[in-house]
């Protein structure tokens, strides 16, 4: 997933009511930034950091930057817009390029189950059960190497594990997709310190035959797109 206009660098301010940042760019003009994220951020919103924005001229937008990436100035990057999972997997799971769910041909994006609740992907295929996936973001990395999630307490994460272990009782395939927006780690785990409710779920949902998958990504300022498969160790 290329971004749609070419991302500019800055220096971050602050950040502050959750989707707003203050940034200086390169010229020395301050701006606001839109950011993309509801989780804390533990370790990617400290003053001076490098950072990468997107400008639009879109006249319906208040913001005229979107926060997209922290450069960590060591080669690696960590995508903070958490719309951009999601995106980035509706062209692998239409392309088949995610080899556990290849066989299926149909992809329907939020899709109404559960309790007031959309699942992020439907997948259906004639002769196969219909798979559920529910894909969380992850950004949080407090172990040089490794990816955990949540980065912030998520009854509603929990929520989705037990709406999901319903779709298996019911006869279908269930997946929790974990994309790793983050270029620095090869394995992946539950921070169960942070929320232990989140950590309950999760097991509870595994042992009801809840798939895992995680996936990592390719980051650059140009684009984002699917990495290779993490280790789990949960």
């Amino acid at each position: 997933m290329r971004f749609q206009t070419e991302l500019v660098p800055a220096r971050l301010i602050r950040r502050y009511k959750r989707f707003l940042a203050d940034c200086v760019l390169d010229d020395g003009r301050e701006v606001v930034a839109h950011c993309a994220n509801p989780g804390s951020m533990m370790g990617l919103a400290e003053e001076g950091m490098k950072i990468w924005l997107e400008p639009n001229d879109d006249p319906k937008k208040k913001l005229k930057f979107g926060w997209r990436l922290v450069d960590h100035e060591n080669g690696h990057f960590t995508g903070v817009d958490t719309s951009v999972p999601n995106r980035a997997l509706k062209m692998a799971l239409e392309n088949g390029a995610v080899e556990a769910l290849s066989s299926y041909k149909t992809v329907r994006p939020e899709v109404k189950y559960g309790e007031k609740s959309r699942i992020d992907f439907l997948l259906q295929q004639n002769g196969l059960p219909d798979v559920y996936v529910e894909v969380k973001s992850v950004t949080l990395s407090r172990t040089i190497g490794q990816a955990e999630f949540p980065d912030s307490v998520t009854a509603r994460g929990a929520k989705h594990l037990a709406e999901l272990t319903q779709m298996v009782r019911d006869g279908h395939r269930a997946v929790m997709l974990y994309l790793v927006q983050r270029t620095d780690c090869t394995t992946f785990t539950l921070a169960n310190d942070i929320d232990p409710k989140y950590h309950a779920a999760y097991l509870l949902a595994r042992d009801a035959g809840v798939e895992t998958l995680c996936i990592g990504t390719n980051i650059t300022p140009d684009s984002i797109t699917l990495g290779s498969p993490l280790s789990i160790g949960i």
